[in-house]
């Protein structure tokens, strides 16, 4: 029997079930570790619900501690900090509870390796970052996100988002210099770190994402949940998340209106768990339906008559835009939305910006101008979104002893291409 090392992975979310942005990656990265590491997990839940997916991570990991973590608390905490001068998001998720967990865990298991999924579980291993290798999946730059946000804002938000992306920006790059690699969901978001922290190119990466391409396949049978009269429009997402209700209030406001002229049986689909009161209000407008949270997101778009993503705040990869197109749905996007993304536009995607853009790009889907997109979008996600090509990346990462380090290793280099080593 071959023994396996012993490795600590620390999240700022339960990664599991995979069925939201940040999940999704931090789910598949464990599941890949575990074929290698007897895999020791410590992760928060700020949703209740999430601690009941402790057995279920069982399934892949040595052991399991998920810590609770009060919204409200926490955020207090976070702007306690933040007022101190450090980050909103380092404070939020500091807890007595996870740096017991890191310590005994340390003490106890010895493993040689630990991986941290964000930025924000950095300083838990900042103390062992000189006799332990450690690899951090930053995945989006996250101060930049803040500094998005500042654009858009009022004060004094837009004081506390800047001071908070400065704030963040200093942890990150902190953590780059500190640890063997610290990696991101594309070369365009590693190139957007490596502007504001140039020092840390020799051990900045970064892998695609993938897509389950199994479940997330058109030739399954669904129910459509449309009634048949129906034209749906269909976004999906988390609705309690900025850029996410952004961008359904910019569609239903500015180019659902224009859509409906010419589509008078177009219904816009808002689908996703907790939609925020103003996403909730949006369906006071004709044709337009908010779900909350469904069972199964792939009957919506599977019968959807076009999927949009009018993101303007976007970071690294949207998962939402790959599951459409390996649904084979055509898709409308914004330039934000598809940023990172391995797709041509007018190909595998229609990219639109303006809200007459957009609206002419959805009606000329709905009219059967956009013959193939879907077919082409699936073929595209098969070539450059798989899950166990894109993370055979992490296995050059760890060696097998105390005293070996981290070997470089350079991929051949592609448009979408899965590439660890310096970002270039």
């Amino acid at each position: 029997m071959t023994h396996l090392s012993d490795l600590l992975y620390l999240a700022h979310r339960v990664p599991y079930p995979p069925d939201k942005g940040e999940k999704i990656r931090a789910f598949h990265v464990l599941k890949h570790l575990a074929k290698d590491f007897r895999v020791h997990l410590g992760c928060f839940a700020d949703d209740p619900e999430d601690e009941q997916h402790a057995e279920a991570l069982k399934v892949y990991c040595a052991s399991v501690v998920i810590v609770p973590l009060h919204r409200k608390q926490a955020l207090a905490r976070g702007l306690a900090g933040l007022a101190m001068g450090g980050s909103l998001s380092e404070f939020y998720f500091r807890d007595a509870r996870m740096t017991r967990f890191v310590a005994e865990t340390m003490a106890r298991v010895r493993p040689e390796n630990l991986f941290l999924y964000c930025s924000a579980m950095a300083p838990y291993a900042l103390p062992y970052a000189r006799s332990h290798r450690i690899v951090l999946d930053m995945v989006d730059v996250d101060s930049e996100k803040y500094r998005a946000y500042a654009e858009k804002s009022a004060w004094p938000l837009n004081w506390l988002f800047r001071r908070e992306s400065r704030a963040l920006l200093g942890l990150e790059r902190r953590a780059a210099m500190a640890f063997d690699r610290s990696l991101f969901v594309s070369d365009a978001e590693a190139q957007a770190f490596l502007a504001r922290a140039p020092e840390a190119e020799a051990k900045t990466g970064h892998f695609s994402n993938g897509v389950d391409l199994g479940y997330f396949d058109p030739g399954h049978p669904f129910v459509s949940p449309f009634a048949p009269e129906s034209t749906a429009i269909v976004f999906t997402g988390t609705m309690d998340y900025r850029p996410n209700i952004e961008a359904v209030e910019w569609f239903t406001k500015e180019a659902f209106p224009l859509i409906v002229r010419a589509h008078l049986d177009a219904e816009f689909w808002i689908v996703g768990s907790n939609p925020a009161p103003s996403v909730k209000r949006l369906a006071q407008q004709r044709g337009v339906r908010v779900t909350g949270r469904v069972p199964d997101v792939r009957p919506y778009l599977a019968h959807a008559g076009c999927v949009v993503a009018p993101l303007h705040i976007a970071r690294g990869v949207q998962n939402k835009v790959l599951e459409a197109m390996a649904m084979a749905a055509p898709v409308v996007a914004t330039p934000a939305a598809c940023e990172g993304i391995s797709a041509v536009a007018g190909e595998h995607v229609l990219v639109a910006g303006t809200p007459i853009e957009f609206a002419d790009a959805v009606s000329s889907v709905l009219s059967g101008g956009a013959a193939g997109l879907g077919q082409r979008a699936r073929a595209r996600v098969e070539t450059e979104y798989d899950w166990p090509r894109n993370l055979t990346v992490l296995d050059g990462l760890f060696g097998n002893t105390a005293s070996s380090r981290i070997r470089e290793s350079r991929l051949p280099q592609a448009a979408g291409e899965a590439v660890f080593g310096v970002a270039s």
